[in-house]
């Protein structure tokens, strides 16, 4: 159950961060990650509202708050470098952290061991990640010679989303969506205060807004269902299956878009599956 939970996870990950993506090209990335975030604020108030029990600690409450950080740092650097950078190059760039740093914190300090395969499973998704997200001639936004300008960004948010994913991890399963809620508050102060260090724009024309809150909507159900997720599996397995999300934007760009898939994609994605067919073993 704990893999279903961090692949529905990867899916809505992905979702959020295409739509976000294509929404980076024509308004400001960072005032898109800040709409985005009102709107999963707001449904994750919703939720928790709405819930029965649970019983957030201090501790908690601290973590979601960490949380809050990597996601703000991660969501805004990466819209930024979207609206810089190929989303080909810049999206597996910046899920190199989301992986190796809860994955390594869960194996070195918290003592996670999980079965020799797994590990295999693990070594295979980075690479699969990478050709999953290797740009396809022709695709739409792309721009020539890019590259070198998101890539920047793509690291810093690769930091943030590591810390999204470990901070978050370790909020008890048993204690309601609050943390969640505090998590998205804090990550709509940071990237303001982004946001204001940048002299970007605050406000965004109403039909990219709509698609932004939505998209940030899709975003909060997506680490719901990984705070869930770590509740049933360890750490380390969790978090590397919730990071498979940039296979998500080539499939809607086959879907959707027209494009088509080559070797290199083809080939990552068969890995994706095999690599989560070898952890799902545990």
């Amino acid at each position: 159950m704990g893999e279903s939970l961090a692949l529905v996870s990867a899916l809505c990950f992905g979702i959020t961060h295409f739509v976000n993506g294509l929404l980076s090209r024509r308004v400001d990335g960072m005032t898109v990650a800040l709409h985005a975030q009102l709107g999963g604020t707001v449904l994750a108030l919703v939720l928790a509202a709405s819930m029965h029990g649970g019983s957030a600690s201090l501790a908690d409450y601290g973590w979601g708050a960490l949380s809050g950080v990597g996601t703000g740092v991660g969501v805004a650097f990466l819209y930024r470098a979207m609206s810089q950078g190929a989303m080909s190059v810049v999206v597996p760039v910046s899920d190199v952290g989301a992986v190796a740093l809860p994955v390594l914190v869960g194996v070195v300090l918290l003592r996670e061991r999980p079965a020799a395969l797994v590990y295999v499973g693990m070594a295979a998704v980075l690479p699969a990640l990478w050709l999953v997200s290797q740009e396809t001639p022709g695709t739409v936004g792309e721009r020539k010679g890019a590259m070198s300008g998101g890539v920047p960004s793509a690291l810093v948010a690769s930091t943030g989303f590591g810390l999204q994913f470990l901070a978050m991890a370790q909020v008890d399963g048993d204690s309601g969506l609050w943390p969640v809620v505090l998590s998205r508050v804090v990550s709509v102060v940071v990237i303001a205060g982004v946001l204001a260090s940048y002299g970007g724009r605050w406000t965004m024309p109403t039909g990219a807004w709509a698609a932004a809150v939505a998209a940030g909507m899709v975003g909060t159900a997506a680490i719901v269902l990984y705070l869930e997720a770590t509740a049933r599996q360890l750490m380390a397995v969790a978090t590397v299956l919730s990071s498979l999300y940039p296979a998500v934007p080539v499939v809607l760009a086959l879907l959707f878009l027209g494009e088509r898939l080559n070797r290199r994609q083809g080939f990552g994605l068969v890995c994706a599956a095999l690599a989560i067919g070898l952890i799902a073993l545990r």
